[in-house]
């Protein structure tokens, strides 16, 4: 009994200390927060945000209804991507989360067919490739592929008579 009457009697001077001590530990320097703020071009992901806010506003432009609003888009563009890279468990969770928010599945599907049908478009090796496909097959899904170049006539052997 005793134990247990020394672990309360220390958690009550504890929460004592804590209620009457000064609140200042943001003035120790190890603490305290970064107040030095950089302008917004010298952040390096300032572009990249300024470029996902006019594809956004570019969406719901082109596109209409539910397809065009931002959580559509944003969540949509995710699902394609995951289920081009083989990562459908992820997908599918977000593709109840772009359901519940009332998007269009119909446009998942174009969309993804759209990429389908432009995969040798895609570098594997850059992410930038896949998520540009991703945007401009969001943005027109009925978008159709460069035709393949025509290949080249068959030249006839030359016949030798003799």
């Amino acid at each position: 009994m005793a134990p247990r009457l020394l672990s309360v009697a220390a958690g009550l001077f504890v929460a004592s200390w804590l209620v009457t001590a000064p609140i200042a530990p943001l003035t120790h320097p190890a603490l305290a927060q970064n107040t030095d703020t950089k302008p917004a071009d010298d952040q390096p992901d300032a572009g990249k945000e300024a470029q996902k806010i006019d594809e956004f506003a570019e969406a719901q432009r082109v596109l209409n209804g539910p397809a065009g609003n931002p959580e559509c888009v944003w969540l949509g563009r995710r699902v394609v991507s995951l289920l081009w890279r083989d990562d459908l468990d992820t997908a599918f969770r977000h593709l109840d989360l772009y359901d519940r928010f009332g998007c269009p599945s119909g446009h998942i599907q174009a969309t993804f067919r759209c990429l389908v049908l432009h995969a040798n478009t895609i570098d594997p090796k850059a992410a930038d490739s896949l998520n540009g496909r991703v945007h401009a097959c969001w943005i027109n899904p009925s978008l159709q592929p460069a035709p393949a170049p025509a290949p080249a006539a068959a030249v006839p052997s030359p016949t030798t008579t003799r």
